[in-house]
Formats: structure tokens, sequence, C-alpha cells
């Protein structure tokens, strides 16, 4: 009997969930590299960074996929977290707040950032100051890219971190066969629906992360018009 059997034996349609779940983890995570790319490009084009794009390898694991991506988005995060202490640092505390005043008018918002990228890069467009605000006013620092890495984490320990990418053309017995080794039989059932969790929790996190970026790309987009 097929290692796809025991474990769905009252279902035959189920023997293909794990090949579509894996699929749809590899599907998201793919468009996070792309939108993870397209913002490291505005962030070192026009606020000064010097971070390296990223690449998914198939040749990898889930879990060193998921670990190239939150390398990334923590030096992103770093990144952000500088350009808020630049900002403290070279304005006073009043012009430093209303930067963070909803009530203060955009205009003037930009022109404070720009004067502080002025200094820090030795000159600075309005579109560097305007993807600055952007990161720094919305929660794409404090929630969406946070959410998505705490996922990623467990994606990673999940009991498919461990399968090569490439495995799932492969057919479910080789997938099936290359994680047996890491838990019980009995186990695994369990171990899949947990999976499934985690991914429909990854999935809506990737979206509301993708929409971020693409805020702030479009931003930068409108401003080259």
């Amino acid at each position: 009997m097929a290692l796809s059997d025991l474990l769905y034996p009252d279902n035959p349609r189920r023997k293909q969930e794990l090949i579509h779940l894996h699929q749809e983890l590899l599907d998201s995570m793919s468009a996070n590299f792309h939108a993870t790319n397209e913002l490291v490009g505005v962030l070192n084009k026009h606020l000064g960074c010097t971070i390296t794009p990223i690449e998914m390898r198939e040749s990898s694991t889930v879990k060193e996929n998921c670990d190239i991506i939150i390398q990334v988005m923590s030096e992103i995060q770093h990144q952000v977290q500088k350009i808020d202490s630049d900002m403290k640092e070279k304005l006073e505390p009043v012009l430093y707040q209303k930067l963070y005043d909803i009530k203060e008018p955009e205009l003037e918002k930009i022109a404070i950032a720009q004067r502080v990228f002025s200094i820090i890069l030795g000159e600075a467009t309005s579109t560097a100051a305007m993807v600055a605000l952007k990161l720094l006013g919305s929660n794409f620092l404090t929630l969406t890219v946070s959410t998505l890495i705490g996922l990623l984490a467990q994606i990673g320990a999940s009991v498919l971190g461990g399968v090569s990418i490439t495995i799932i053309g492969l057919g479910l017995e080789m997938i099936l066969h290359a994680i047996l080794g890491a838990v019980e039989r009995s186990q695994l059932l369990t171990a899949v629906r947990s999976y499934e969790k985690h991914l429909a929790e990854f999935k809506a996190a990737s979206e509301k992360y993708q929409r971020a970026i693409h805020e702030v790309t479009s931003l930068v987009r409108q401003q080259v018009q």
C-alpha cells in the first residue's frame, strides 16, 4: 500500500492536498521575493541603502529559502529604524513630532524629511523624502514585516521545512518519503493540518506585505512620471 493511502484512506482526493499546499507556499514565497526586491531597489536608489537583492533558490529547502527572505527583511527593518534615528537626531523635537502628526500637511512633512536626507546623502529628492515618510508613517515596519518574519520562521520550522522546493515535481510519494524521517507516520496528518493553518496565515500576511510594498513603489512611479 502506498504511503499516501495510509494517510488518506477515506478520501483519495486528499492525496493531492499536500502537493497543492506546497505549491501554494512556493507561489507566495516567490511573490514575496519579487516584492522584496522591488522595495530593495527603491531603498537603494532613493535612500542610499546598499541592500543586496535576493533570489529564490530552487535547489534549497523551504527553510533555507525562508531564512534568505527573513535576513533581507530584517535588514530592511534595520534600515527603516536607522532612517527614523537619523530623523530624530538631526531634527528639533518639534519638527520630528510633525513627521508623525497626521494633522500636519503632507508637503510640510516632505520638506522636513528632505532637509534631513540632504544632510545625510549630500542631496535628496522629494521622492526620497516621500518614500521615507511612507515607510515610517505606516504599519509596514511594526506589523507587516514583523508578522511575516514570524510566520516564515514557523514555516521553516514546520514538518515541510526540510523539503527541497524542487521535490514538488516528483510527486506526493517522494514528498512523504522526504518528511517521514522527521515525524512518526501517525503524527504526519496532524503535522499537515498544522501546516495548513500556518500557510493560511502566511498567505494573508504575504498579501498585506505585497500591498504595502506596492503602495511605496506606486508612489515612486507617480513621482517619476
